[in-house]
């Protein structure tokens, strides 16, 4: 039964992760002008571990994880949760919990269980009730506690990406249009009022966004040298290991959120679009298995993991490109980092065992 399901993995996605992950570590070793040390090596090792974990999530039997799906997101808040006793901090927040010496960042994970619990709810209720307004409380509870535990770290990346990402499956559920374009008419209105409370230098980042030459040596230091690096690189780049912004070290953070500038500057526009449309060919495998699914669980799982992968990678870019503020999203499976990549793998694992099991009529244990 094992050998089969491994048999029938979807080695089009694995390849597309393998390629990806490739391009990080080479990346990551250019980072560290030519070597393996301290984050190359370590991104590796990583990679294949999470994979293996990917691979025996999806041999799980997915009638388990439906069971399952509101107590493992109950755990991801309770880890949530801890950050505010346990927490560690790092890089002006208090983000990261340590489990046996490792450290991780449960906003990170509590993505993948927001896609579970949601999914779960909607594959519960009949559909003619997703449109009553009643029906929206709960997945508005799912939504909302890890926002505000987020948000308070503060980590105004991660809350933002939770809330678009829950927008995107309660559309994709089903959810009338005009209930978001009447959230979108609060949101804007209620901005005023939430600038108020974000932290200082989250303000001071959204001023610079508008205008980073305002404050060139400050907080618009990074957006300015990262627009340099990209438009250096010109249509093929200057070549592996030769990024002028990266060895001179004028390009900060350049081994976790602005990768993606180290590659442009590298690899040039060519290799940028290739690395886009390599992250658009991992998300539309995903969504072609959400089309073949016959139940909503695995529907909404597929189409959850493929928005959260198109949120970093448009959040990501977007924001080294200068057009938007500068957040603190990663680029998944490029940029290092244990935690972004562990939610990323465990997410690739529900999507091939999704894709395992697509023809269940049935979650529900008799």
């Amino acid at each position: 039964m094992i050998i089969n399901k491994l048999k029938n993995l979807n080695f089009l996605l694995i390849f597309l992760l393998i390629l990806l992950s490739f391009i990080g570590s080479a990346g990551l070793y250019s980072a560290a002008d030519g070597s393996y040390d301290p984050w190359a090596f370590k991104h590796i090792v990583r990679f294949y571990i999470f994979l293996i974990l990917a691979i025996l999530i999806s041999i799980i039997d997915l009638k388990l994880i439906y069971k399952y799906s509101y107590y493992i997101f109950i755990l991801s808040l309770l880890l949530l949760f801890s950050v505010e006793i346990i927490g560690v901090f790092g890089k002006g927040a208090t983000r990261w919990i340590k489990i046996l010496g490792f450290s991780i960042q449960p906003s990170e994970l509590v993505k993948i269980t927001i896609i579970l619990a949601l999914a779960k709810f909607y594959h519960d209720i009949k559909y003619i009730n997703v449109h009553k307004i009643s029906y929206l409380f709960f997945p508005f509870l799912i939504l909302f506690v890890p926002f505000i535990f987020v948000i308070i770290q503060p980590d105004l990346g991660t809350a933002l990406s939770i809330i678009i990402l829950g927008i995107f499956i309660l559309f994709l559920a089903g959810i009338k249009l005009w209930k978001f374009l009447l959230g979108f008419i609060i949101s804007i209105i209620s901005i005023p009022v939430v600038f108020e409370f974000i932290k200082p230098y989250q303000k001071s980042r959204i001023i610079s966004f508008l205008n980073p030459e305002s404050d060139p040596l400050g907080q618009g230091y990074q957006l300015i040298q990262s627009k340099i690096a990209l438009g250096s690189g010109g249509i093929t780049g200057k070549g592996f290991l030769k990024g002028t912004q990266s060895y001179l070290e004028f390009l900060p953070e350049k081994q976790t959120d602005f990768i993606f500038t180290l590659i442009g500057e590298e690899f040039g526009f060519l290799g940028s679009i290739f690395i886009i449309l390599l992250f658009v060919m991992l998300i539309s495998v995903c969504y072609f298995i959400s089309i073949k699914c016959f139940h909503v669980y695995g529907r909404l799982i597929a189409l959850g993991v493929a928005s959260n992968l198109f949120i970093y990678v448009f959040m990501n870019i977007a924001m080294v490109s200068g057009l938007m503020p500068v957040v603190g999203i990663p680029l998944p499976l490029i940029s290092y980092g244990g935690s972004v990549m562990l939610s990323v793998m465990i997410s690739i694992g529900l999507i091939l065992n999704v894709e395992l099991n697509y023809n269940y009529k049935k979650l529900e244990y008799a």
